[in-house]
C-alpha cells in the first residue's frame, strides 16, 4: 500500500494587503487541494508565504490550479507560482 501523497509548494510575493492568505487558502479549498504547512512574513510593506500542500484530492489537472493561482496573483497584485514537490526537489538539489 502506497502511503506517499502527492505534494505542492505555493509561493507568495508581493505588497501586503488584507486578505491575500485568505484569497489563497480558499482557492485551495475550491479545488481540493489541502493545506499541509503554511508560512508567511511581512518584510514592512512586502509580503511572502509558503505553503505546503497536498494535491491528491485535487479536482482539476495541475497545470490548470498552476494557472488559476497565477490568475489570483494577478487579481491581488501579487506573485503567486505553484509547483510540484518533486520538481522542486530537483530544481534545488544539489
Amino acid at each position: 500500500m502506497n502511503t506517499t501523497s502527492s505534494k505542492a509548494i505555493i509561493t507568495v510575493i508581493g505588497a501586503d494587503a488584507v486578505g491575500i492568505i485568505a484569497k489563497v487558502s480558499g482557492k485551495c479549498s475550491e479545488f481540493g487541494v489541502n493545506i499541509l504547512d503554511i508560512t508567511q512574513k511581512v518584510f514592512e510593506t512586502t509580503f511572502a508565504m509558503i505553503m505546503l500542500v497536498e494535491t491528491d484530492g485535487m479536482k482539476i489537472k495541475f497545470s490548470e490550479f498552476s494557472d488559476e493561482m497565477k490568475k489570483t496573483g494577478e487579481e491581488l497584485g501579487v506573485i503567486i507560482r505553484a509547483t510540484h514537490e518533486e520538481l522542486f526537489n530537483v530544481m534545488h538539489h544539489v
